[in-house]
């Protein structure tokens, strides 16, 4: 999405929901779908919009250092936060689009407060007891929504950093499990390691 935004902009959709009688609106994205390893995240938070945090964007314009920032000032002003995982044999097992819904229905069940209504980055008719609508761009968008991508973003690079140690030489410390070169060429030398997801590797090796 190239349109550039102001906070004031992006605040736009949760104002609305609280003129329209919503007391705990909640913003919900996930991190994970394209790459060759490791689990697909998603995370539902409900932040207070009365004191927007500045800066909080889509996570794939913001970087590591801002990220790691912008985590921390989250989880300090968040009501709640919920984070869902879903592991790669079971992307493998259902497929990478009923697994990210299971991911989101897996956070918004952690949440220790639940919204009374969700924007989510655009999938709708999730198996979820409250009211929720898919915006498309969402992460860029709506400010909930764009600080759920931080929180995503942030867990699961933590979670490939882990598994870097666990599985050295495909160079998850740097490419999170997404299909670089370097990532690719590790793949055809050493073969695949047990959280590379077998249906996204069929034809690379």
């Amino acid at each position: 999405m190239a349109q550039t935004l102001t906070l004031d902009d992006r605040l736009a959709h949760e104002r609305s929901l609280l003129a329209h009688g919503y007391r705990l609106p909640a913003g919900m994205d996930e991190v994970g779908r394209g790459p060759l390893a490791g689990p697909v995240v998603a995370a539902c938070v409900i932040l207070p919009i009365t004191d927007p945090i500045g800066g909080v964007d889509d996570s794939k314009r913001i970087s590591a250092k801002k990220r790691a920032e912008l985590l921390r000032q989250i989880e300090r002003s968040a009501t709640a936060i919920g984070i869902g995982v879903v592991e790669h044999d079971v992307i493998d097992r259902i497929n990478i689009l009923k697994a990210t819904r299971l991911a989101m229905e897996r956070a918004v069940g952690a949440m220790r407060k639940q919204p009374d209504y969700i924007l989510v980055d655009a999938l709708e008719n999730l198996n979820i007891p409250m009211r929720h609508r898919g915006v498309v761009h969402g992460d860029g968008l709506c400010y909930l929504v764009g600080a759920a991508s931080i929180v995503a973003k942030q867990a699961r690079d933590a979670m490939m950093i882990e598994y870097a140690h666990r599985f050295p030489g495909y160079g998850f410390e740097r490419n999170m499990g997404y299909g670089t070169p370097e990532h690719i060429d590790a793949l055809r030398r050493l073969g695949p390691c047990a959280i590379h997801r077998r249906s996204f590797i069929r034809g690379i090796l």
